[in-house]
């Protein structure tokens, strides 16, 4: 503290000022900054007749003062809607500034309480407006009493006129030294019929440091009279007496759009730009009397010009908000590619809004952002689907997903390999001595399918050496790359550890392997279906990530070992290895019915010993192939097999197959159309097959062979389910995991609503409820299951005789499928997806069923049949004519003035999932605040949430609805039953 400030007495220190004198020492509170700065904002540029964006040297006060006149000219035509013209002059030479409206003049009387007149107590009085009153719904600019006064206290002169037309009278008064100095009115009578108020004022430059009215700020002024031109309705601006050709808010939008495409054209290096300069797309829509809009792409950054009540908002608000997340689901639900984020879409969106907001609030009495909550906006803008679709035809989604792969591409960069000699990150990894140094070119890494395949490859690798064979375990199959996003590449273990191992860079054209630690990859899988997949996986990861890499003759090769080995004894003594089903299918028919042999089926590398896989690597020109360098038109059939985009291509493709068609295991060098055609698709066959459920008797392989287990074993008394699944595996000779046949078993036998309508199994123990949807099953060593006496009336025991049975391992097993007494794939319905295809068949009430085979046997009409749910008791609402869609509803009902009870859930939603999102409600997220005040859970044998709201979140729940905020509404579509069908 000075010396001089210590001398004061209290009395000194503390002052008491007039408001008028506070505005003037503390000005940044009420118009901002008289200080000059410094920022990149929209002007008008008269020579290019259009708006552009540059820096510009301003003081964002002086700035303010002129905008209160000009909105006070706007909100007039609010008060008369007759009000046509506002005129503009600035005079930078006199350093003047006037603004004229044509609108009802102000009331030239005497105001009863204040003793002054109405003019003069509106602009030379502070804290005095007609806005005060917040019953009342007004859609002015105008609100906290300050406006016109502002300007009026940082001017040297400051002079009103207005003509009152229902009175006869004219009104001019003039104010000086910064409204310290407010000399009389001058009141005479008017002849004219026409009103008019008309605001003239000299700032005060001193205090704004400023000399003249520069150029700069000149020009902001000129565009904020471009602004109202194109924000109000029906009245004709001028500025310096020159009509301003503006005819509407789309017409104004156009300033801006036909400048970025100026820009756009300079950037590109073109000349004569200004030569048929056109507008870009602009998707205009007027929705209402409050609101209009337009989108346009834009090619920098989200952009936004925006006007509540003719205020220009800079930095948006509620309102922008409101649009622009409106208009950004209804894209996100139009794109192709799912998996594009909000903020994404945005990046690329230029949204014009000029609405009327109802008593409107911001953030300071600059009014540069709405604060208006949207439930106080005073009215609706919902986007129209046409809109949308207008917006979807703009180069929009295509510059989205131009980003996004330039985004994806940098992300995916951050993991690439490099051509290390050591690598210590990955232990499982047994690299090569010469990988990564100047010979790595000559190595290979074998890729096997887990850890078990690894160790037994590291024994063949005694055969060969270390120097030049690595070798890495995959842990499952590979990533579909084609259609993930960055996030799920990058984040994938596997992926990433191929790159690093490998050396690989992204999007790299490769025309050799030089830059590689690896000159060659190697695929060791299984030599069943699913092998045949992870193959395909791969080649598709090094397809679409590494382009070049398959022309390269040699870089990509198969390890094959054989999947059957067939002794014979009989008449000549020999082994026969076969690498494939079908091989092996076509010599049992042919060759093998004339001798006698027995045979080992591999089901996985796991099945071969050491000194096999030793063999195997002392002869492996018969075990190794390669894949040969990629073709022209082969790009096309990889992403035929693996592109979502794809899978009506992927149906006509499978449709096409013929059966016993198999790739030639003669030939030395393998195609890669030769491989997808004829192995990859027996894959995509086979998981058609186990993953869609069959016309017949409604089951997925496995399911059959659960129930042609338990039919087998007459298992009519209680059995552990893990003693029943080892049953059903040797009896149907299942060659994959006990978990999975363990899962179809339990599902087969639960009870809970929105599983099984008849279940096959009987539940003794735990088989899991509707909390989790069976994932509180119990394990399979403590629950116990048997048939279910219904199950041996619906598979009756007379039609065994008549099935067709599969044969596995020269072993009769399971049905080719079962012929129910009634249609079970209607009874607990299906659903699953395949390759190309997927199902979903809801389940359909027995006695319905039983009724409809009755009258088809009796030559009758059916009768349309309602999805059922046993023990289910919502509400269920048929949304079409013809029956294919419906809305299923749980229950729920108010039992106080802000107090909800759920009572039921949709059918296979369950208690867990509405437990997670009524506590998110309650808690809170990052996304959602608190709406949820108090819930319990009090269930028994049926389902209660009691759920307690404040008034304000009641009434809100009102509006959006019960069923929608609880998420107590799910849809059912018959519009998807594909099934299987037999020969």
């Amino acid at each position: 503290m000075s010396s001089k400030n210590k001398d004061k007495s209290a009395s000194e220190k503390y002052q008491k000022i007039s408001q008028l004198e506070h505005i003037l020492k503390r000005p940044d509170t009420y118009i901002g900054s008289i200080e000059k700065q410094e920022d990149k904002m929209w002007i008008y540029d008269s020579e290019t007749q259009c708006m552009v964006e540059r820096e510009v040297s301003y003081v964002p006060g002086l700035f303010k003062i002129f905008d209160e006149i000009l909105v006070n000219a706007a909100d007039n035509k609010v008060r008369d809607p007759k009000m046509s013209k506002i005129d503009v002059t600035i005079n930078p030479e006199l350093n003047e500034i006037s603004v004229l409206n044509d609108g009802q003049g102000i009331p030239i009387e005497m105001h009863s309480k204040e003793k002054i007149y109405i003019p003069e107590m509106i602009f030379g009085h502070l804290l005095t407006s007609s806005n005060y009153d917040d019953k009342e719904k007004k859609v002015t600019g105008g609100r906290n009493g300050y406006g016109a006064k502002l300007c009026n206290i940082f001017s040297t002169n400051f002079l009103l006129e207005t003509v009152d037309s229902k009175s006869g009278q004219k009104y001019v008064q003039k104010w000086e030294n910064n409204m310290q100095t407010c000399n009389s009115p001058k009141i005479t009578s008017y002849s004219n019929k026409n009103s008019y108020t008309k605001i003239t004022f000299n700032p005060d430059l001193k205090r704004f440091n400023m000399e003249t009215l520069e150029k700069d700020i000149v020009s902001i002024m000129k565009r904020r009279v471009y602004d109202i031109n194109g924000s109000v309705r029906d009245v004709k601006v001028t500025l310096n007496k020159e009509n301003l050709k503006i005819k509407n808010f789309k017409n104004y939008v156009e300033l801006y759009l036909k400048s970025l495409e100026k820009m756009k054209r300079i950037d590109a290096g073109e000349e004569n730009v200004d030569e048929n300069l056109s507008t870009p797309t602009i998707i205009y829509e007027r929705l209402n009397n409050r609101w209009e809009i337009a989108f346009a792409v834009s090619d920098i950054s989200f952009q936004q010009i925006s006007f509540v009540n003719s205020i220009a908002t800079t930095t948006g608000g509620t309102h922008v908000n409101y649009i622009t997340d409106q208009l950004i689901k209804k894209i996100q639900g139009n794109l192709k590619k799912k998996n594009v984020k909000p903020f994404q879409i945005k990046n690329n969106m230029f949204i014009f809004v000029n609405c009327l907001i109802e008593n409107p609030a911001f953030t300071s009495q600059t009014k540069e952002q709405l604060t208006t909550r949207v439930k106080d906006f005073g009215s609706k803008c919902d986007i129209s689907d046409d809109f949308v679709k207008k917006v979807m035809k703009t180069n929009l989604a295509d510059r989205i997903f131009e980003i996004s792969d330039e985004n994806a591409n940098k992300t995916l960069k951050k993991s690439d390999g490099s051509k290390k000699n050591r690598l210590t990150e990955y232990p499982k990894l047994e690299d090569a001595n010469k990988a990564g140094t100047r010979e790595g070119h000559k190595c290979t890494l074998l890729l096997t399918e887990g850890d078990s395949a690894k160790s037994l490859a590291v024994a063949g690798l005694s055969i060969v050496g270390r120097d030049y064979y690595g070798c890495y375990p995959l842990r499952g199959k590979v990533l579909n790359v084609r259609d993930a996003s960055a996030d799920q590449v990058n984040k994938n273990q596997e992926i990433q550890a191929i790159k690093k191992i490998m050396g690989l860079q992204h999007m790299k054209k490769y025309s050799d392997v030089s830059s590689l630690r690896y000159g060659h990859l190697m695929i060791m899988t299984d030599q069943d279906y699913d092998g045949s997949h992870i193959k395909g996986l791969l080649i598709n990861f090094l397809q679409t990530s590494f382009p070049g890499l398959l022309e390269i003759p040699g870089f990509l090769v198969e390890f094959i070992t054989p999947i059957i080995k067939v002794t014979v004894t009989k008449p000549t003594k020999k082994s026969i290895q076969f690498f494939n089903i079908p091989e092996y299918n076509d010599w049992r028919e042919a060759d093998g019915a004339n001798c006698t042999w027995s045979y080992k089926y591999y089901k996985g590398l796991g099945t071969s010993t050491q000194q096999e896989m030793r063999e195997y690597f002392s002869n492996l020109d018969k075990h190794i192939k390669s894949f040969h360098a990629l073709q022209e038109d082969e790009d096309e059939i990889i992403e035929l097999a693996f592109s979502k985009k794809k899978a009506d291509e992927r149906k006509e493709w499978l449709r096409l197959h013929e059966p016993g068609t198999f790739l030639d295991p003669t030939l030395d060098v393998i195609p890669i159309r030769e491989f997808i055609n004829k192995e990859l698709i027996l894959f995509s066959l086979a998981d058609n097959i186990r993953s869609i459920p069959n016309l017949m008797d409604g089951f997925k392989p496995v399911q059959r062979k659960a129930i042609y287990g338990a039919i087998k074993h007459n298992v009519v008394r209680d059995m552990k389910v893990s003693t029943f699944a080892q049953y059903v595996s040797a009896a149907t000779e299942y060659h994959h995991g006990d978990a999975s046949l363990v899962q179809t078993v339990v599902g087969l036998a639960q009870d809970f609503v929105g599983t099984n309508n008849i279940y096959m199994l009987m539940p003794k123990g735990a088989f899991g409820t509707r909390a989790t949807g069976g994932k509180d099953a119990a394990a399979a060593r403590y629950i116990f299951t048997h048939l279910n006496k219904l199950t041996s009336s619906i598979f009756h025991k007379d039609d065994s005789a008549l099935l067709k049975y599969c044969q596995e391992d020269e072993k009769t097993i399971e049905p080719e499928w079962y012929a129910p007494v009634i249609p079970m794939i209607l009874v607990n319905g299906g659903e699953g997806i395949g390759t190309g295809w997927s199902t979903y068949l809801p389940p359909f009430n027995p006695k319905d069923i039983v009724a409809n085979v009755y009258n088809l046997m009796d030559g009758k009409p059916m009768e349309r049949m309602a999805p059922w749910y046993r023990g289910w008791n919502g509400i269920s609402e048929k949304m079409d004519e013809e029956g294919t869609r419906y809305r299923m509803y749980g229950k729920i009902e108010q039992t106080g003035p802000t107090t909800i009870e759920i009572t039921e859930l949709p059918p296979t939603t369950w208690i867990s999932t509405i437990k997670e999102h009524l506590l998110a409600g309650l808690g809170g997220t990052d996304k959602v605040k608190p709406w949820i005040k108090d819930m319990e859970e009090q269930h028994g044998a049926t389902i209660r949430f009691v759920i307690t709201l404040s008034e304000e979140e009641f009434k809100k729940t009102k509006e959006i609805g019960f069923y929608e905020r609880f998420k107590l509404v799910s849809p059912v579509h018959l519009t998807n039953l594909n099934t299987l069908i037999s020969d």
